[in-house]
């Protein structure tokens, strides 16, 4: 592991971990050995090939997992790759539950890493689906139809935000909390903000 690679962040975020620490520690070594260099996005260690993210180290309650930024377009010959959510498009993870599971599948692990540093040298991308693919519940269309500077606010958004909202939107079974959560939105809509903004 040459230190040129690494990055001091990484070594804060493992020197604080709690869990899966000697998880993260392999596959840290794991990725770097594969010449990728180590930054610090999103709170978790992210390796990048000519400034490209193509994995990202993070863990969870259940497991730890090597998260692959453009996973959707691997081909996961050993049927491995995970979907985090049905809604995450182009990521797919590896996940881990002990250090000895990562041991046994570094060969396999490497091979992954070497076909995700290829799909970004070939400058691959993953199609995303168009807004305009998801379903506009009812209650927010409505509301939509209804004032036309909610309509203008909404299309000036961001993609990634609009589809935050709509998959939000249609979350709920019962009507009555679709509404709920459009009205509650609504003024953040208006303002120019996201989700989570």
């Amino acid at each position: 592991m040459t230190n040129l690679r690494t990055n001091p962040k990484v070594d804060g975020f493992l020197r604080k971990a709690k869990k899966w620490k000697e998880e993260f520690e392999k596959l840290r070594t794991i990725v770097l050995d594969c010449e990728l260099n180590e930054d610090f996005k999103w709170m978790h260690p992210c390796y990048t090939h000519e400034n490209k993210n193509i994995v990202l180290i993070h863990g969870f309650k259940d497991y730890c997992a090597l998260l692959f930024h453009k996973g959707a377009l691997l081909k996961d010959a050993h049927g491995i790759l995970i979907q985090q959510t049905e809604n995450v498009q182009a990521a797919r993870q590896i996940r881990f539950t002990n250090a000895e599971q990562i041991e046994e599948m570094e060969p396999i692990i490497k091979a992954y890493i070497h076909e995700a540093i290829e799909v970004e040298k070939a400058g691959l991308e993953v199609e995303f689906k168009k807004n305009t693919d998801y379903t506009v519940p009812e209650e927010f269309q409505q509301k939509l139809d209804e004032s036309p500077a909610l309509k203008e606010a909404f299309e000036a958004l961001t993609p990634g935000r609009q589809r935050a909202y709509l998959l939000h939107f249609s979350e709920p079974k019962q009507s009555k909390t679709r509404v709920s959560r459009v009205e509650k939105y609504m003024p953040q809509i208006l303002n120019g903000k996201g989700l989570n903004d």
